[in-house]
């Protein structure tokens, strides 16, 4: 059988946390599985406290209670030792690169500790999921409305199969928007810059990806308004959209001098 070939080690992650806002939420516990070249392996698990209460329904996923942390350390008193731990590694996770990287490198940033991930390399096995399964239409037909599809690949048959296979989709899923501005947003992926793609690459520069300037340049946009810099990093960002923004805003300013 294939095996995982390593040059250095790789750091499997998994967070539980007080929600999914990575601007806002935190962590409450976090497992990390490092595997070695020659596949040994250390683990270390470890409750945190977030400094704000757990809500309700994040209890309801991961059954953890505010006072199951309240004698936890915080992120701030843990981040050295996590940061040691997970030196030298690559990282990996079930929807790591949209949700567990993201939330732990603002932790880190919370902190003012540097925790650079430019050179490691990120495996997200949901991604491999969703990229090797089988994801035709006749196995999406079958699936979503457990029909074989007939006629297949005859473009007629396809096309109704499609649209079938949307209505069933919103009825199975209530929290699809059901108006084709809400799904085509949905199903859409861009190049970004922050984790939070707030900032994406369209035709080689970089885009806000929301609010009243989405699809505008930043460049352009910080050019005409400064003080939309300033609103933004007094915002509700999260910190990794703010150092990005920074830095495409001290570039500008360089360019200048």
């Amino acid at each position: 059988m294939p095996s995982l070939l390593l040059k250095r080690p790789l750091a499997v992650i998994d967070l539980e946390t007080t929600g999914t806002n990575v601007a806002t939420d935190r962590i409450i516990e976090i497992a990390i599985i490092k595997v070695f070249p020659d596949k040994t392996t250390q683990s270390k698990v470890k409750r945190i406290n977030p400094g704000m209460p757990i809500p309700a329904g994040s209890t309801a996923i991961h059954g953890i209670k505010d006072e199951d942390v309240k004698d936890a350390p915080t992120f701030k008193q843990a981040a050295n030792e996590l940061k040691m731990f997970l030196e030298n590694c690559d990282l990996a996770g079930y929807n790591s690169n949209r949700f567990d990287i993201p939330l732990l490198v603002e932790e880190f940033l919370r902190t003012g500790m540097e925790f650079d991930v430019s050179k490691r390399r990120f495996v997200d096995v949901q991604r491999i999921f969703h990229l090797m399964e089988k994801r035709t239409l006749a196995a999406a037909y079958k699936f979503y409305c457990d029909k074989q599809l007939e006629n297949a690949h005859s473009a007629e048959a396809d096309a109704l199969a499609t649209y079938e296979i949307l209505e069933a989709q919103l009825g199975r899923y209530e929290n699809l928007q059901q108006d084709i501005d809400g799904l085509a947003d949905f199903t859409k992926e861009e190049e970004y810059i922050d984790f939070a793609r707030r900032i994406v690459m369209q035709g080689g520069q970089e885009v806000f990806n929301f609010g009243k300037y989405k699809g505008r340049p930043v460049k352009e946009v910080l050019k005409a308004e400064p003080q939309y810099y300033d609103w933004m990093m007094k915002a509700d960002f999260p910190l990794n959209t703010k150092q990005k923004l920074s830095e495409i805003y001290h570039n500008m300013m360089l360019k200048k001098l």
